[in-house]
């Protein structure tokens, strides 16, 4: 891969990409592109966290494992952040488990290389913690929506929150696997993507997943879509712009 090509793949993600170009530049020797696999562990619970991830076309799910074996998404995380925030914290450690939904290329860095960089540059530490606020709102508004919210609604805001974080037509996602994620029975997930799919507004079919009618699945999701999408432009998309 050529040095272009290279500085064009790290742009894709957001928070790089925001970042003032002398800031980029001095983090850019420690990068290194990576391809992340299917169900791929990036960290585990309580384990400590050795790289910190920014993906570029791969979508990481961060999941609360309960005792009883369930898993239930807190949050995701594509081309609009990074996975491994605990090591700006001072933690190294997470109590959620991050794994790949789907595959794709990303950029990492050694998780104490990082945590240097992040400690001693004003303009990337300012923008971490953006980055923070950002996802902590995704992560509170995901606990009200699943909460007081339609499965259906739910499944709307979901597929187009998965769809604005990656660069694919098709989302390679079973409805076991959805299931899971929003921490409902399968069969919740069947009626729901039936009724979108007879609506007009996705195409589903062996586990690919196509929005093909994306105003009107927004009509359809929870008022949650549109709270964190504006949060993120507010705080990431606007520095990008001034940067």
């Amino acid at each position: 891969m050529s040095d272009s090509e290279a500085n064009e793949l790290y742009r894709r993600n957001q928070l790089l990409a925001a970042l003032p170009t002398e800031e980029y530049q001095r983090l850019l020797p420690h990068l290194e592109v990576v391809c992340l696999s299917h169900r791929q562990i990036l960290h585990e619970i309580n384990e400590l966290i050795e790289y910190v991830y920014f993906p570029t076309q791969a979508l990481v799910s961060m999941v609360s494992l309960m005792e009883d074996g369930a898993t239930i998404e807190v949050g995701i995380v594509g081309k609009d952040g990074m996975v491994g925030l605990p090591v700006c914290w001072g933690g190294n450690s997470a109590t959620t488990q991050a794994f790949v939904q789907i595959p794709g290329s990303a950029i990492r860095i050694a998780a104490d290389r990082f945590k240097a960089e992040f400690e001693r540059h004003e303009a990337f530490y300012h923008l971490i913690l953006l980055y923070t606020q950002a996802l902590f709102t995704q992560v509170v508004q995901t606990a009200a929506c699943n909460r007081r919210h339609t499965i259906e609604q739910r499944l709307a805001r979901w597929l187009l929150s998965v769809e604005d974080r990656v660069d694919a037509e098709q989302l390679l996602l079973t409805q076991e696997f959805i299931a899971q994620m929003l921490g409902i029975r399968r069969s919740g997930v069947t009626v729901a993507a039936t009724a979108l799919q007879q609506a007009g507004m996705i195409r589903y079919s062996r586990g690919k997943i196509a929005i093909v009618d994306r105003q009107l699945l927004q009509s359809t999701a929870c008022e949650c879509y549109k709270v964190v999408k504006n949060e993120f432009h507010r705080l990431i998309c606007l520095t990008h712009d001034v940067a």
